[in-house]
């Protein structure tokens, strides 16, 4: 049994941090996202990461992958087999539908390429931080820069 749980005592708390308690949040409403295809998260170094999904059936131009706004959607459209209707299945366990896989990356995490191998694709991601966002260590100087400075 789920409850609804109100965050909104955090958001008191997280002064500035707007977008991780609107995170926290969403993820609480926990939309349902089908479990098709299966995929795997590996991290291959500190700030590297890997994507496999397993999209047997599927070739290169059926499948499309969009990088943005810190969202990465991967599609999967079948075309419309004709010669399916002349096949007598009488098992069918490998799943040919159409599908749509979303994943919230982080700030500053990118795509770098993806490359298909034994029926699963492989998306690799790359968390970059600019010069500007690293941490860097201040000098004390003794005397404030400020002095000295009429307003």
């Amino acid at each position: 049994m789920r409850t609804n749980t109100d965050f909104s005592p955090l958001y008191r708390s997280f002064i500035g941090f707007d977008h991780l308690a609107g995170l926290i949040d969403k993820a609480a409403r926990n939309e349902k996202q089908s479990s098709y295809p299966p995929y795997n998260i590996e991290s291959l170094a500190e700030d590297k990461y890997r994507i496999i999904m397993a999209v047997a059936g599927f070739s290169e131009p059926e499948l499309d992958i969009e990088s943005k706004q810190n969202h990465l959607v991967v599609t999967g459209t079948k075309a419309a087999a004709a010669d399916k209707a002349d096949r007598n299945f009488l098992y069918q366990g490998i799943a040919e539908r159409n599908f749509e896989r979303k994943f919230q990356l982080g700030d500053h995490v990118k795509v770098i390429g993806a490359f298909m191998e034994n029926g699963l694709l492989h998306i690799d991601l790359e968390r970059e931080i600019p010069e500007a966002l690293k941490p860097r260590k201040i000098a004390i100087n003794g005397k404030s820069l400020l002095e000295g400075k009429s307003e």
